[in-house]
C-alpha cells in the first residue's frame, strides 16, 4: 500500500522508487491530478474567509441525471396506469356488457290420437305411407339457408350462426345416444356458459315450471319403454336467421321430426309406429357465442304425439305405440306437419298426421 504523497495509481512506470527521491513527495503523475478534487476559491471569498486558495470539491456522481430519472418515474406511470385501465375499463366489453341470460321458456304439447295408434312391422311402410314420405334424412333434412350478411354482422358470421344452430338440433333430436337418454354432453357442449346452470338443474331435478324440462332441451324417449326401429329419423323443415339488434343475431328453427319406435327389446318383427315431435327453436348469439361455436336457447316450443294428454312429459316424451289409445284426448284436432300455433295444453293428434295403414 502506497504512502501519502503516493499517486492513486502507484508509482508511475519509470520514476526513481524507494525512500532515496527527496522529491517523491511533490512528484504528480496524470492519475493522480485526475483523481484531485480541488476547487480555487475566488479572491473575494479568500479576503472575506481567510478561506486557503482551494477547496475540495465535491464528488460527482455518475448515476442517473435528474431528467433520466424523472422520465423512468413517467415511464413506469403510465405503465401502470395502463395495466389498471385493462383491467377496470370504464368501457365495458361486450361481454361484460351483456346482461344477465334470459332462461330458456320452454312448452311441451301432447298430441293424443282419436283411436288406435296405426302400425306395421315395417318401418318402411308406415313412412311411405305418412306424411313423412317425401323428408329427408337425418341431418340433410336441415339445409342452411342462403346466407345473407346484415347490417353489423358478416356473411360468415351468418354463417357460423345457422351451423351452430343445426348442429345443436342434431345433437338434441338425432343422436341416438341423446334419443335413449344415454348422454346429454353433446347438446350441453353447444350451450352459452351462463345456460349452463338451468340445463344442469333440468336434468338433476326435472321439474313442469316451463323452466326446467329435459324435453324442452332435448328429444329423448324412456328407454326402459320404447327403442328406435330404424335409426332413419325423417326430418323437414327451416332455418332462418335475422339481426336482432347490432350485438345479436337470432335464429329462428322450426322442424318436424318423424321416428319409428317399438316396444322396448321387442322382436325386430314386431309392429313399429311412427312418433311425430315439431320443434320450434329461437336461438342467439352474441360474437362471443359466434367465436367459441356456441348458443343461448332462449325459446323451445314443442307439439309431440301421439302421446296421452294425462302423461308426464317433463323428463322423458312416453309415446303411445301401434294399437294403444289415449286415456284423455284434447279440445281439437292439431296436425304437427301443418303450420300454425299449437294449443295451449294438450291438443289431439289429426288424423292426417298418421300413417294409412
Amino acid at each position: 500500500m502506497g504512502g501519502p504523497g503516493d499517486p492513486p495509481e502507484g508509482t508511475p512506470e519509470g520514476a526513481p522508487g524507494g525512500g532515496e527521491d527527496e522529491y517523491r513527495s511533490v512528484v504528480f503523475d496524470e492519475s493522480f491530478v485526475r483523481a484531485a478534487r480541488l476547487q480555487e476559491y475566488s479572491a473575494e471569498e479568500r479576503i472575506a474567509d481567510h478561506a486557503p486558495a482551494v477547496r475540495r470539491r465535491a464528488p460527482v456522481h455518475r448515476g442517473l441525471s435528474r431528467q433520466a430519472l424523472i422520465l423512468v418515474v413517467l415511464i413506469a406511470l403510465a405503465f401502470g396506469t395502463a395495466i389498471y385501465m385493462g383491467v377496470r375499463s370504464p368501457y365495458e366489453s361486450p361481454l361484460a356488457a351483456r346482461q344477465t341470460t334470459e332462461p330458456l321458456r320452454m312448452t311441451v304439447i301432447p298430441l293424443a290420437p282419436q283411436g288406435k295408434v296405426p302400425g306395421a312391422p315395417d318401418p318402411e311402410r308406415l313412412f311411405a305411407r305418412s306424411p313423412a314420405a317425401q323428408f329427408r334424412l337425418g341431418a340433410e333434412g336441415i339445409p342452411l339457408p342462403p346466407s345473407r350478411r346484415t347490417a353489423h354482422f358478416s356473411d360468415s358470421q351468418v354463417v357460423t350462426a345457422l351451423t351452430t344452430a343445426k348442429d345443436y338440433i342434431v345433437h338434441s333430436s338425432l343422436y341416438p345416444e341423446v334419443l335413449t337418454g344415454q348422454q346429454v354432453r353433446p347438446v350441453r357442449m353447444l350451450l352459452d356458459a351462463d345456460q349452463l346452470d338451468q340445463f344442469d338443474t333440468s336434468f338433476q331435478h326435472p321439474a313442469a315450471d316451463g323452466r326446467h324440462a329435459p324435453t324442452g332441451w332435448l328429444v329423448r324417449f324412456d328407454p326402459a319403454q320404447v327403442e328406435l326401429a330404424d335409426r332413419k329419423i325423417r326430418v323437414q323443415g327451416t332455418l332462418q336467421a335475422a339481426e336482432a339488434d347490432a350485438a345479436t343475431l337470432e335464429v329462428t328453427a322450426d322442424h318436424t321430426f318423424v321416428y319409428a319406435l317399438r316396444p322396448a327389446g321387442s322382436e325386430a318383427g314386431a309392429p313399429a309406429s311412427l312418433f311425430t315431435v315439431r320443434r320450434t327453436l329461437q336461438f342467439r348469439f352474441d360474437r362471443d357465442n359466434l367465436r367459441v361455436h356456441q348458443t343461448r336457447l332462449i325459446v323451445s316450443y314443442v307439439q309431440a304425439g301421439p302421446l296421452s294428454c294425462s302423461e308426464d312429459t317433463t323428463d322423458h316424451l312416453h309415446p303411445l305405440l301401434s294399437g294403444q289409445t289415449a286415456t284423455v284426448g284434447g279440445p281439437a284436432g292439431t296436425d304437427p306437419y301443418a303450420t300454425g300455433n299449437a294449443t295451449a295444453l294438450c291438443g289431439t293428434l289429426a288424423n292426417t298426421a298418421q300413417p294409412k295403414v
